[in-house]
């Protein structure tokens, strides 16, 4: 795809070089991180204890303290490397249940469903009963994981900076982190070299002092730049993060480029 003109191209691109990385090699090592995305998932959702073993992480200190305070752990795992390794990963520490925006075709979300659920992980879709069942898991001290970069329908985000331009931002994840006061882990599985698996990032969110709305979407938002700039070429690119949805608010002065 990102060998012919187009907006695939155009986007990673124009994207890419927002977050100071513009050099057509580096596109095409996106593009290339974008295409092993798409392969490799089948593998994880079909041969899940395979893959795990080929999971390495040196952060693991920050999920066990998260967890040790014992009020539950929000993650947040943005489209970086192998996301759907990481809440895999974490079913060792207890259960976890994880939100997914159902597909256009609605006659492909059994097949999705069924595949990212397995003992200890629970999949519920981006709704009001997703929603519920994220605040019953975190009431019971368990786990909830969610994408934090998906752009929201009109009504459901605000815009804040994401290097150094407007982006329409979903609430939710801000929202749950200042209902629930728990622990927010950003996490991400970079994928290695040749096959050789994943190594798995953790990153603790602090809480942004005063700790409104506007600045927890803010901090989300800066904590997700650090993320991916430890390995920008496996981040997607591609998504079109910077649109407009219908009827979102104007984009305030200040966000103005």
């Amino acid at each position: 795809m990102y060998l012919f003109p187009g907006r695939y191209r155009n986007r990673l691109r124009t994207n890419a070089a927002q977050a100071g990385y513009d050099s057509p090699a580096f596109a095409r090592q996106a593009a290339a991180e974008t295409g092993a995305m798409i392969l490799e998932t089948p593998k994880v959702w079909l041969d899940t204890p395979t893959c795990l073993h080929k999971c390495i992480s040196t952060d693991e200190h920050v999920v066990t303290q998260a967890l040790a305070e014992g009020k539950g752990v929000l993650y947040l795992t943005p489209h970086l490397g192998c996301f759907e390794i990481t809440a895999r990963t974490l079913v060792k520490h207890g259960p976890i249940t994880v939100m997914f925006r159902p597909p256009r075709q609605a006659f492909i979300e059994p097949a999705m469903r069924e595949s990212r659920n397995m003992p200890g992980l629970n999949a519920v879709p981006a709704s009001v009963r997703g929603i519920r069942e994220f605040l019953r898991a975190l009431k019971r001290g368990e786990a909830v994981g969610m994408l934090p970069d998906q752009v929201p329908s009109s009504g459901d985000g605000m815009w804040a900076p994401f290097f150094g331009r407007a982006a329409y931002t979903m609430t939710l994840a801000a929202k749950l982190a200042l209902q629930t006061n728990v622990p927010v882990v950003l996490t991400a599985g970079e994928r290695l070299p040749k096959g050789q698996g994943w190594r798995i990032h953790y990153l603790r969110l602090h809480l942004p002092e005063p700790a409104t709305l506007e600045s927890m979407v803010y901090a989300i938002n800066n904590a997700m730049e650090t993320l991916i700039q430890r390995f920008p070429a496996q981040y997607l690119w591609s998504y079109n993060r910077y649109k407009i949805p219908p009827e979102a608010p104007a984009i305030p002065s200040s966000l103005q480029r």
